[in-house]
């Protein structure tokens, strides 16, 4: 019992440190980027932590199998070049029991990132995808930023804001329309607001207002120098004609109670791919296990470089596989599971071939032939 909770628990660190690392630099790049799309205007200030926070899970789906993985090479590697393997062996602890105590952790974290992939994985993306078309159909105010020229959703106008305060209310605001293409009698070809104050509204079907206070409006057909000035208590200008069209849901966003309800190739590629990265799991420990297995000499990370093109093997063959489940070019009653065979029978191998049993009908081979 005591050599069962030492192993899990040299693993356990390890892998949570190999988890904590990976979620850490990945995390950082996404939050980069979305930062990014938010300082452009494209995303409100007021969601980038929510749609980070919405990122974990499907950042936990990619990183939960490698760091799996990494944690078993690494935590059984420095036990082998620390020669603590050696006289774990020596005193009955054969590989096959390690593998044992190994899949015991591997299955935990199979059905944690089973609960993950299955069910809140596509909830968060559901969730992003709302947030993200709330912000599309908001009145407008979140895309206005104090001290920049932006243009209206309908590309009529330009909007300049001095400041925005903490209600909403707009001050010092500079506006520019473009009307040339109904440019007709009583509709000058150039107009310029500028109010006092200004806020934004948004009615039922959608369609979204600027409504200005105390300013006055310069319009002119710009050819001559003659303009119209009209000083205006209250003036509208429709900023957006209709409700932001719903984004297109994919199927990483359906429930998996949903997902099987759909009948296309694309459906089944999905559902194959959420049940593959938790099934990884406990397949790719088989295979760790004995690739940790280095000489002192080696150090702890001697086998660690070949082991990763192992899995990036198996992931990208995943890839793969998923793709040719999609275009309809793999049978979808063969799936993944043929792949998920290959990777059972190495690790197998790998684990038996260095038993007694195995090693004898190794030596009655060669003395057959």
């Amino acid at each position: 019992m005591i050599i069962f909770r030492y192993l899990l628990g040299e693993v356990l660190k390890s892998q949570l440190t190999v988890f904590v690392i990976l979620m850490t630099i990945i995390l950082s790049q996404r939050f980069v980027k979305i930062l990014a799309d938010a300082s452009e205007g494209e995303l409100p200030g007021q969601l980038v932590m929510s749609i980070v926070a919405l990122k974990l899970p499907q950042l936990a789906v990619i990183i939960l199998p490698l760091s799996a993985f990494v944690g078993v090479l690494v935590a059984y590697g420095r036990i082998y070049a620390d020669s603590e393997m050696t006289v774990l062996h020596a005193t009955g602890v054969s590989e096959w029991y390690v593998a044992r105590v190994t899949l015991v952790l591997s299955v935990l974290l199979a059905v944690l990132a089973g609960a993950v992939t299955l069910y809140i994985s596509p909830w968060a993306t559901e969730q992003e995808y709302q947030l993200l078309e709330k912000a599309d159909a908001s009145a407008g105010l979140f895309s206005l930023m104090p001290g920049r020229f932006q243009h209206t959703s309908n590309e009529k106008a330009v909007i300049f804001v001095h400041d925005i305060n903490r209600s909403g209310e707009l001050s010092k605001v500079f506006v520019a329309q473009n009307n040339s293409h109904i440019s007709q009698g009583s509709h000058p070809a150039h107009a310029i607001v500028y109010a006092q104050l200004g806020k934004v509204t948004e009615d039922a079907s959608g369609a979204q207002q600027l409504e200005l206070s105390q300013g006055r409006r310069y319009a002119g057909e710009g050819k001559t120098a003659a303009f119209e000035i009209t000083e205006f208590g209250r003036y509208q200008i429709q900023i957006r004609e209709q409700e932001a069209e719903q984004r297109r849901r994919k199927l990483s966003s359906l429930p998996t109670t949903e997902l099987m309800k759909v009948d296309s190739n694309e459906a089944m590629a999905e559902w194959h791919w959420r049940i593959a990265i938790p099934l990884s799991i406990p397949l790719l420990t088989l295979i760790a296990v004995p690739l940790s297995r280095v000489n002192p000499r080696q150090g702890k990370f001697g086998r660690l470089l070949p082991a990763l093109l192992l899995y990036l093997a198996y992931y990208a063959l995943l890839i793969i596989a998923r793709s040719a489940l999609e275009d309809g070019t793999l049978p979808s009653i063969l799936g993944m599971w043929w792949l998920h065979g290959i990777v059972l029978i190495v690790g197998i191998v790998l684990i038996v071939r260095t038993r007694s049993s195995a090693q004898r009908f190794q030596a009655w081979l060669g003395g057959r032939n």
